[in-house]
Parts: C-alpha cells; sequence; structure tokens
C-alpha cells in the first residue's frame, strides 16, 4: 500500500499504534510489514522513529525504493547515521543516495567519527546564535531554526565566526531578557562540554554526573559540531549494560535481540567461551589424579572437593561483578588498585573465615557414623576445611577483583574477566589449596606404614 493509499484507507482498516507495539516481537518479518502498514501516516512516523535501528533496516529492506525513500527521510542525520552502520559497507551508497543533497553531507561527517565516541553519537542539528545578537534578534533567529527539525529547541548555543563556542542561553533566559539586551550579556559561559572522540561510556557518566539534557560537541579547536542529547546517551547506557552482563556470564555479546540471534548465531557467541572453559577445566582433573593416593587414603576428601572449589569460585564470581560494575560507572579506577585490593583482602579472610567455621562445625558436631571411625582424623579433616575454605575465598575474592583491572591496564575489556572464568581458575587453585592443606593437618594419616 503507497503512502497516499494508507493516508485515504478507512479508518477501520487502520490499525492502533499500541496494539502493534504489545505484539511487535511475536511476529515475524512479512507480518511486521503488514502490521506497519495499518498504521495511519502520523502514528507511522512516531512508530518507525522509535524503533531499534535493526529492526527499521529489517523494514525498510522491504520497502519498495519509493517507500524506502520516505521513510529514510523520517530519520534525524545521527538516526540516520546509525541506520546506515547497521547496513554495511556493501550497500552504504545505495542508502546514502536516498537522501537529499544537505543530509547526506551531514551523515557522511557523522560517519566519519567512530561508532561509540561522542562525535558518532551526536546530532549536526543544534540551535546557534550569535553573541553580538540582541535578544529578540536571537528569538526570531532561533524561530526560524525551529522549522529545521532541530534536534533540541531548549537552548541556544552561543558561537562566534569560527564556529567556536562561547557559552549557552536558555530559552527562558533570552524570554525574560529585555529585547534590546545583548546575548553575550545573557548567556553562560560556564558550559560542560565534550571533545569529539571522547568514548560512549565517559559521555554517559558525564550526563549522569551533570544531570544535563544535552552535551556540546567540540573539535580540539573549540569548535562546536553537534550535540548529544540524553535520550541518545540512554540507548548507549543499556546497549553498554546489556553487553557488559553477557560477557560477565560467559557469552560474547549479542548483536540482536535474544530471540532473534538463531541458533546458529547462539552457537557461535557461546561455544567459544564453552570450549575455552572446558579445556581449563580439565586442569582440576590433572590436579585431582596428582593427589589420588591422597584421596584412596582418606576417601572422605574427595567428598569436600565441590564444597571448596564452589566456594572459591562464588567468591570470586562476586568480586568480579562488583569490580566489574564499579569500574563501568566510573567509581573505581586503574589507580584504586590498592584500596581494592585491601578491601577485597579483608573482605575474603572475613568471608573465608565465616565460611570455614560452619564448615568445621559441620565435621565436628553433626557427622555422621560412629566415632571410632572418625576419631583418628576428624580434628585434621576438620582443620583443613577451615582453612582451605578461608584460602580459596581469600583467593578467589583477589583474583575476581584483580583481574579486571589487570585487563583494563592491558587495554582489554575488563567484563572478559567472566564469572565463569574466574570460577574456572578458582577451581584449579581450589584444589590445589585443598589438598596442600589436607597434607599438612593429615600427615599422620599419609604416612606410609612400615614394611615388617
Amino acid at each position: 500500500m503507497s503512502d497516499e493509499a494508507r493516508l485515504a484507507a478507512p479508518e477501520a482498516q487502520q490499525l492502533a499504534i499500541e496494539d502493534l507495539r504489545d505484539a511487535w516481537r511475536l511476529l515475524d518479518s512479512s507480518e511486521r510489514v503488514e502490521g506497519f502498514r495499518l498504521l495511519g501516516l502520523v502514528d507511522g512516523e512516531e512508530f518507525f522513529i522509535a524503533l531499534p535501528t535493526t529492526d527499521q533496516r529489517e523494514l525498510l529492506n522491504q520497502f519498495t525504493p519509493i517507500e524506502r525513500r520516505h521513510w529514510v527521510r523520517m530519520l534525524a542525520p545521527d538516526d540516520a547515521a546509525d541506520l546506515l552502520q547497521e547496513v554495511g559497507e556493501e550497500r552504504r551508497n545505495e542508502w546514502m543516495a536516498l537522501f537529499d543533497e544537505p543530509v547526506r553531507r551531514e551523515v557522511a561527517a557523522l560517519l566519519a567519527y567512530s561508532e561509540d565516541a561522542a562525535g558518532g553519537l551526536m546530532s549536526p542539528r543544534f540551535a546557534r546564535v550569535r553573541p553580538e545578537q540582541t535578544v529578540d534578534e536571537a528569538i526570531l533567529y532561533l524561530r526560524r531554526q525551529a522549522f529545521d527539525r532541530l534536534e533540541l529547541i531548549y537552548y541556544g548555543y552561543v558561537l562566534d565566526r569560527e564556529q567556536r563556542l562561547l557559552g549557552v542561553v536558555s530559552f527562558r533566559d533570552l524570554f525574560r531578557a529585555r529585547g534590546s539586551a545583548y546575548v553575550r550579556d545573557v548567556m553562560k559561559t560556564d558550559v560542560a562540554s565534550v571533545p569529539e572522540e571522547m568514548d560512549q561510556e565517559s559521555v554517559g557518566r558525564l550526563f549522569a554526573e551533570q544531570d544535563l539534557v544535552a552535551l556540546p560537541v567540540v573539535d580540539s579547536s573549540g569548535r562546536m559540531k553537534g550535540i548529544v542529547t540524553v535520550d541518545d546517551i540512554v540507548d548507549v547506557v543499556q546497549e553498554e549494560a546489556t553487553e557488559d552482563i553477557q560477557k560477565i556470564g560467559g557469552s560474547v555479546a549479542l548483536d540482536a535481540p535474544y530471540l532473534e540471534v538463531g541458533l546458529l548465531g547462539m552457537l557461535k557467541k557461546r561455544l567459544g567461551w564453552l570450549t575455552i572453559l572446558f579445556f581449563a577445566q580439565m586442569l582440576t582433573v590433572v590436579a585431582m589424579s596428582y593427589f589420588q593416593a591422597k584421596i584412596e587414603t582418606v576417601s572422605l576428601l574427595a567428598l569436600f572437593v565441590p564444597l571448596i572449589i564452589s566456594s572459591g569460585g562464588n567468591s570470586g564470581s562476586q568480586a568480579s561483578t562488583l569490580v566489574i560494575r564499579a569500574m563501568s560507572l566510573g567509581e573505581v579506577r586503574l589507580s584504586d588498585w590498592k584500596r581494592v585490593f585491601v578491601n577485597e583482602l579483608l573482605a575474603g579472610l572475613s568471608l573465608g573465615a565465616v565460611l570455614g567455621v560452619i564448615g568445621f562445625a559441620r565435621i565436628m558436631t553433626i557427622w555422621p557414623g560412629t566415632a571410632d571411625e572418625f576419631a583418628m582424623f576428624s580434628w585434621g579433616l576438620a582443620a583443613t576445611i577451615l582453612c582451605s575454605v578461608v584460602g580459596v575465598v581469600l583467593w578467589g575474592t583477589l583474583i575476581g577483583s584483580m583481574l579486571p583491572l589487570v585487563l583494563r591496564r592491558l587495554g582489554l575489556d575488563p567484563a572478559s574477566a567472566s564469572a565463569p572464568l574466574v570460577a574456572t581458575l578458582c577451581d584449579v587453585t581450589g584444589i590445589l589449596v585443598y589438598f596442600m592443606t589436607a597434607s599438612f593437618w593429615l600427615s599422620h594419616v599419609f604416612v606410609p606404614a612400615a614394611t615388617p
């Protein structure tokens, strides 16, 4: 159905935007197109602009060239740039031709930036005024700009003739000021801005710290290039948090919604880490085989292996998750590593002591069996459990807290220090700690009997 036909369609044939929004995730591609075509023009524009970039691309791929041209021209330049990033290099020129020349230049400039930099997030459409204008002149000038689909109309940015950022003035301040006053006398000069190459995570933290609705983006010479708005950064924060959570779970970050990845894509994202962790867990078998003789002497030692290694893995996973999140929020920096180390050292000792005492009490008070069967090594086994739990929990917290910082220092993503990875490292080292502790406390049991 063409745009004209949809506009002329009877109201009964049109679909409510709320109904389509509720059903969208359950529909396949053809059903989505059919549902979208049943929206009115106004609802269709609102719905299309609010769609994730991936869904916009899939929808546009099934449109006729005329329809595609109509809908892509609804997008702001920054959203259009995101769409072209999604399309890929091989079809970028084809899609770029759908825009008119001014928008094409704006989009091309945005595509020159990294996708996760402030320049890649910004919109080049913002309200601007000159310092030498009077308030009345500035209001008229801003009113004319409002017809150019500005990203934000609450503030006007004061620029000189070289487009350098001098200050900002709100519409409220303009309306309150005398009409004959100059903009330079009304504007505020203490403007927070971000460099065009700033990472999107840092931009997000700046928004959170200063409670802003928009941030101007400037180049190295102070020339203003665009603005990043809070609605753009909300999407970025959600994307970054989702990616970190998926990595912490031991998976490569998904590049599409969960239900749209497909079996093959899911295998590619998850099998790599699982294979690495599987081979790493084989070291646990090697460590166990090394202490096989001790296990045969005191078979009860084998019963406590899961208890010991899970305590270390759980404590390490806790620590890594807390530190990774603190780093993403800017609460912990590389320079804080000593404070993190001391905090986790004390926490590991305290947590290990509590769990170790519980294990000690379990051995000494409620262990099933007769006293004669157990008396010869009950105290030694209880002491082994106590010391081993303290050791592995302490080791797990230190590994879990320091590994994200080490990865950041190496220029890698701290979220790669996933909980399964930390747990696997703690499993192997936990076996060594456990049996070496047992060798000390149960040395009298492991001494070979003298041959006659």
